[in-house]
Formats: C-alpha cells, structure tokens, sequence
C-alpha cells in the first residue's frame, strides 16, 4: 500500500511529506494502524543532534493513535475498529519486562532509537524503493498509517477523541507516571517540578490529582501561569535562594522533585531543596558531566533516572483517561493540532515554545 509520511532525510532538513510503500501488511503479532493523529515530542526532534546513531531518512512520530485495520494473525488481542493509543516498544522477554518494567527493557535503545525492529524492515521503503529506517519508537506514526507490534498498542475507549490521545503514550506518560508511579506519590507530599513542558506540566496535574502539593519551577511566565492554573504555586527559576524559597513553601523541603530541564544548576537546586530522605527523578537526558555540590546528596536524599515514567502503558494508560474523564488531568488543554503536511511550522512552534505539545492530522482523516 501507498500513503503519505513525513520523512526526514538528513539532520539538517526540513521534513518532507512523501508518499511511501509498505510492502506487506501486518506479520504475526502485529497491527496495521490508520493513524488518527501524532504527537510531536522533543525525543523525535533530538534525532537532528543524535550524531547518526538513530538512522536517516526515516519516518519519525512515537505519540501515535488511531484505529486498527488489519492484524498478523489471531493472537494479537486486538481487531479491526479497535481504538488504539500507541507506545514504547520493549522485547517482552528480557528480565525487566517480565518484571513489568518495560522502560528498562534490555533493547530499549535498540527498539526504539537507533534502529528499531529489523524483521521485515525492507517492506518500508519511499516511492523510489529507497530504504527508510525500521519503525522509529516501534510506531513511525508521522504517517497516515503505521504498522506496529500489538505489544505496543493499547486499546481505548471508541469514545474518546482518539487524536487527541497519542502524548499519552510517551510524552503525558512520562509525566504522569514519575509522579503516581516512581514517586507513588499521596495525599499531603511535596512535589517540585523544575521546568513546565509537556512533561512537566502533566507531572503537576498528576500530582494535584494525588492531593500533593505542587510547586512548579520555570523561567518562562505564561508557562507558569499555565501551571498555576492547574493547581501549582508557580516560581519563577531565577528567584533569589531557590531551594531556601521552595522549602519555605513546602514546610522544610520538599519530599519529591522532579527535573525536566538538564540544568546541572536546578538540578542542584532541587537536591538543596528537598528534605531528608527526598528523591529527585531525572527525565530529561545529560549530555554532560553532573557535577553535585558538597551535602546535595546527604541525609538519605537519593537521585535517578526516571524512563517512560516507569509505566505498564497498558496499566497507566487507562489510568489517565479515566482521570481526564474525571476533569482532573486537563491534559488536552496542552495540545494543538496542525495538518501533517505543516509539520514544520509544529517544529518550529515547539522549539520556539508556542507550543506545549503538537499534535499532527494526518490529511487523510482531514479528508
């Protein structure tokens, strides 16, 4: 079949709308997706710094979500006109995915950034028969369709406004998850965020939502006001004696913090910031050497990295919609739509902070 993608071809391009050709459907324990839309997130982006390690040209977009069409064979669980929000890709078998935590997959990076699955791989190519790379994040779902493997995919309610929901299998996963899973946060914790992206801000709704206590840290105003707005004491990043300011709020320091920002500066910050005992979770990727002042890390206060929010996304995905429905995860105030064909007007609207989170129309549902 032939249909239209967004292909980026070099790290200095813009992308391109093309038409492409899968030449074969769905192999066993996978499914043909028409995507419905497609979630920009900063990870699709940072192929363009990522050195040649996640191969070009390539179909990018790993916040998908649509309706199946077609599955290899009957074990996949799912049907043709089932709803699906699409995820991360893991093996299934290694020793953290039989502990149900997928994120920490042995081939996390192999299925997900630098080359994706390699069985069938040549069916995906553009119309000249060029080879385009394995399935970005297990999706490339910067297209009008998308094959995938069941594993990744989970079923929605037909409800629901399907294109709308693909962040919530990467980007508001994250979010939400460091905050109700890595840090299981409850009613009456201490929470800072240090920075109010998509990840960030989904953080403050999730724990807002647990009954904590939210204060959210960026230098950007209306991105402050965007967090005050949902439930946040909103701070701005260059105020005079950060940590003392955040442990006056939070009666003697905060219980958790959470670092979207890969500042070694907040990132210090935030340890000074938190009581004994506290964890701060890292999201976002170092590129750098992190240097931790003396005491940052004394009286049992405790720093790691946080991948995919520690998500089941079949567990946590529900979870959030039903929160959604609940009218306490706003999570679709955060998003505008583009068509794909103006994916690059997204891109630069997401670098330049116009934006919280893109989410591309394929034109075919436009249709």
């Amino acid at each position: 079949m032939t249909f239209g993608a967004a292909v980026l071809r070099s790290p200095e391009s813009r992308f391109a709308v093309e038409e492409v050709i899968l030449d074969a459907g769905p192999a066993e324990g996978e499914i043909l997706v028409e995507i419905a839309g497609c979630g920009m997130c900063r990870t699709d982006l940072a192929v363009r710094r990522s050195a040649g390690r996640s191969p070009l040209p390539a179909v990018l977009g790993h916040e998908g979500a649509g309706i199946v069409v077609d599955t290899g064979g009957p074990n996949t669980g799912l049907s043709p006109g089932d709803h699906v929000v699409l995820t991360f890709d893991s093996c299934g078998h290694c020793r953290n995915c039989r502990a149900a935590a997928p994120a920490y997959c042995d081939a996390f990076a192999a299925l997900n950034l630098f080359g994706g699955r390699t069985e069938n791989a040549a069916r995906f190519t553009d119309s000249a028969g060029g080879e385009l790379a394995p399935r970005w994040f297990g999706q490339s779902a910067f297209a009008e369709y998308a094959v995938v493997s069941a594993r990744n995919a989970v079923r929605v309610d037909a409800s629901l406004p399907v294109e709308l929901l693909g962040p919530l299998g990467c980007g508001f996963l994250t979010g939400a998850g460091a905050v109700l899973n890595s840090f299981a946060v409850a009613p009456g914790d201490t929470v800072v965020v240090f920075g109010t992206g998509a990840v960030g801000l989904t953080s403050v709704m999730a724990a807002v939502a647990s009954g904590a206590v939210a204060v959210a840290v960026d230098r950007h105003p209306e991105r402050l006001a965007l967090a005050e707005r949902f439930g946040a004491i909103p701070l701005h990043a260059s105020t005079a004696d950060l940590p003392g300011r955040i442990r006056q709020l939070t009666d003697g320091g905060a219980q958790y913090a959470l670092d979207t920002t890969a500042s070694a500066r907040l990132i210090n910050d935030a340890l000074r910031a938190l009581r004994p005992t506290g964890h701060l979770g890292l999201v976002a990727r170092l590129h750098t050497a992190l240097p931790l002042e003396p005491g940052t890390l004394d009286r049992g206060r405790k720093i790691s990295h946080i991948c995919e929010g520690d998500a089941v996304p079949g567990l946590l995905i529900p979870r959030l919609i039903g929160l959604w429905r609940a009218g306490r995860f706003p999570f679709h105030e955060l998003i505008r739509t583009y068509p794909l064909a103006d994916i690059n007007e997204a891109e630069r609207d997401c670098n330049a902070g116009r934006v919280v989170k893109p989410v591309l129309i394929p034109e075919r549902r436009r249709r």
